[in-house]
């Protein structure tokens, strides 16, 4: 008789997301590359048929596609941050 070795594996299942931009606001960074850093107004809806609403940043490349990211946008520093945030609070975002 044969034994097979089985190794136990641990995986972590993520509930995937389609995001639905519902507001933003750019901020355009002094650099060569024009990429936009983006503070948007979001609805997460997942796979099991729940939703979440919230906020991210995220990149948007000169072309104007989002550079989507597991992690989260870098924000450069205070400057860009409160930047975003007072437009986007003049603009209503939070509303």
């Amino acid at each position: 008789m044969q034994y097979l070795k089985v190794k136990r594996i641990n995986v972590f299942l993520m509930n995937m997301a389609k995001v639905k931009i519902l507001q933003e606001v750019p901020r355009r960074l002094e650099t060569d590359d024009d990429w936009t850093l983006h503070l948007q107004k979001v609805v997460y809806h997942y796979e099991d048929g729940t939703s979440d609403d919230g906020y991210r940043f995220i990149w948007r490349r000169p072309d104007g596609s989002l550079q989507a990211a597991r992690g989260q946008a870098r924000i450069p520093g205070e400057e860009e941050l409160l930047s975003l945030y007072h437009q986007a609070k003049e603009e209503g975002l939070f509303n």
